[in-house]
């Protein structure tokens, strides 16, 4: 597996430990000055290493985003009506919001709580420039939720990034998926969140888009930079109208039957952590992180 990614069993939320909230950024970064007060700020903190379960509520942003009842990609909460994804999670698949729904609140994709909750999508956007550059390009799409759904200790939105926000030397960043730790599942992580903590609160600063093969270290993983598209993500949320209010919002039943089978049965939803250590130069869109193996030593610089 690359470095820093642990391999684990069972079907629980695995992790490392949180050190940075959907809104804007807090005073102190580079480019704005406004921020939610409930953003970023997950009601479960402590510290949890790489390769061991992490607590429900630690990470209360990310979602399993569900075509047909079945995940395929994450997505990240970032207000109580939308979310962020990938655009390509959407190739090849029925655009039709009736086919998607997001699950939140759930450190296990087929392991269902009294705090979790399904919504269904009533929206989903693509930025129009995906198309033309695909695949390296605008990888990034927006869902509109049919009903909002209420803050719990188990969902809390991660906080946008203001514009072209710079990230201070030595940030902490994480990222987490239910795949990206175990190189035969990784590739339902796309469209997960990539957070830095800053002034105690998580910033969403990239989302999973693409990479090569895992057991190859040397090659970088893509993320698409959340900076560059924040007026996008702003306007999107300006000018869609609200739906039709509907009961979306339900816990989830009881299984009585075999769930829908997908490339991650009982997979367990995990975390992996970097420190910012340097720059790379790449196109506005998109940030590489990129994994290096020195003896015993795990890091990555993005």
């Amino acid at each position: 597996a690359a470095p820093g990614r642990t391999a684990g069993d069972g079907g629980a939320l695995r992790g490392g430990a949180p050190t940075w909230p959907a809104q804007r950024l807090a005073p102190g970064a580079t480019g704005g000055s406004r921020v939610s007060t409930v953003c970023g700020k997950p009601k479960v903190m402590g510290r949890i290493y790489g390769g061991r379960d992490v607590e429900a509520g630690q990470w209360p942003w990310q979602a399993s985003l569900r075509f047909q009842g079945s995940h395929i990609c994450g997505a990240v909460l970032i207000n109580s009506s939308w979310l962020l994804s990938t655009a390509h999670c959407f190739l090849k698949k029925s655009k039709a919001p009736e086919n998607y729904q997001v699950l939140l609140g759930s450190i296990q994709l087929y392991q269902h709580t009294p705090q979790t909750r399904e919504v269904s999508v009533s929206r989903i956007i693509t930025h129009p420039d995906f198309e033309k550059l695909h695949p390296f390009g605008s990888d990034i799409a927006m869902l509109q939720l049919l009903f909002p759904v209420n803050f719990t200790s188990y969902i809390i939105p991660a906080c946008l990034p203001v514009p072209g926000m710079k990230l201070p030397s030595n940030s902490s960043c994480w990222i987490t998926g239910w795949g990206m730790l175990n190189e035969e599942s990784e590739r339902g992580d796309s469209g997960g969140p990539l957070v830095c903590d800053f002034t105690s609160s998580w910033v969403l600063m990239g989302l999973a888009s693409w990479g090569f093969d895992c057991r190859h270290p040397i090659y970088p993983s893509i993320f698409t930079n959340v900076t560059y598209f924040t007026n996008w993500i702003e306007e999107i949320q300006r000018l869609t109208p609200n739906p039709e209010p509907t009961s979306a919002l339900t816990p989830l039943p009881e299984p009585t039957s075999t769930p829908p089978q997908t490339q991650f049965p009982h997979q367990s939803l995990r975390a992996a952590a970097s420190s910012v250590l340097g720059t790379a130069f790449v196109p506005p869109q998109t940030w590489p992180l990129l994994l290096f193996l020195l003896g015993s030593l795990r890091q990555a610089t993005w």
